[in-house]
């Protein structure tokens, strides 16, 4: 499928299941009503997210990414792609922090957040790689909020094929010095600049989808978005709760913008043979 239809979200998750999976249902329905072929739900949209980062929180609930949980959120996409945050009971007996992309006919890939902020390590075990699958929409990867700080991780995924990445964040706003308006708080404006960095360093499609309102002593920027691969935001939720869809020829829109300067080909990853740290 070359030309498909985006949709991203900012709304708010927590310790209710049912009412997490009551809103989930809400808004896949109204992304099925504007002919959305992939929806990005935020992290942790089911169970919510830490109440804070300080470690001392208790952590939401953990399910298994074959379990009857992320089956019912399945069974909820339908013929729709749909990439949700939860928190995983891996196979070790690990808990992870994690995004599962599914439609109708099951798990089409997950990922554990690797990179940890602050006390976020007190209850999640760090996840080991990224890697791109495909979908009925295309060939996609996916990053959780703080990965999207390390320009590896879309880098990784953009060299192994991904088309389009989908961030999943319960990106909250700054915790001192924060400002009245959540609109000029500093750490709204890193989550915007990483996400049109990201797109336009790889020259992809980004989808970005936050936790918006407050949980604990969180308050979330929401902020989500839709960027093209020049890095201009193509849709937006804005700082409040809502959904954002766009519709554009994915392959079209890369290969345009990837037509003089390709980032990707016109690497030299020769003179980048060691990134680690000197002496």
């Amino acid at each position: 499928m070359s030309t498909v239809t985006l949709g991203v979200v900012s709304a708010p998750f927590d310790r209710d299941l049912e009412g997490d999976f009551a809103r989930i249902a809400a808004l896949i329905e109204q992304a099925r009503g504007q002919g959305v072929h992939l929806l990005a739900l935020p992290e942790a949209a089911l169970g919510g997210y830490l109440s804070d980062l300080r470690g001392s929180a208790p952590p939401p609930p953990a399910f298994r990414v074959d379990g009857p949980e992320i089956a019912r959120l399945a069974a909820l996409a339908g013929d729709m792609v749909v990439c949700a945050g939860y928190c995983e009971e891996g196979e070790d007996g690990k808990v992870y922090n994690s995004v599962v992309c599914v439609d109708g006919s099951g798990v089409l890939g997950n990922h554990r957040k690797v990179h940890q902020p602050l006390r976020e390590d007190a209850h999640y075990t760090a996840g080991s790689g990224f890697r791109a699958f495909d979908t009925p929409v295309g060939r996609i990867g996916m990053v959780i909020c703080y990965d999207k700080a390390f320009p590896e991780s879309a880098r990784a995924l953009a060299l192994d094929g991904a088309q389009i990445v989908v961030c999943v964040s319960a990106w909250p706003g700054s915790r001192t010095n924060a400002p009245e308006r959540i609109e000029d708080d500093r750490w709204k404006q890193r989550f915007d600049l990483f996400d049109a960095a990201r797109a336009l360093e790889n020259q992809i499609v980004w989808l970005s989808a936050n936790q918006s309102g407050s949980f604990g002593s969180l308050r979330f920027v929401a902020s989500s978005k839709i960027v093209g691969p020049g890095g201009d935001v193509l849709s937006g939720t804005g700082v409040g709760e809502g959904m954002a869809v766009t519709t554009l020829d994915v392959e079209d829109t890369l290969a345009s913008a990837r037509r003089a300067m390709g980032h990707l080909r016109d690497r030299r990853p020769a003179a980048y043979a060691s990134l680690e740290p000197v002496g």
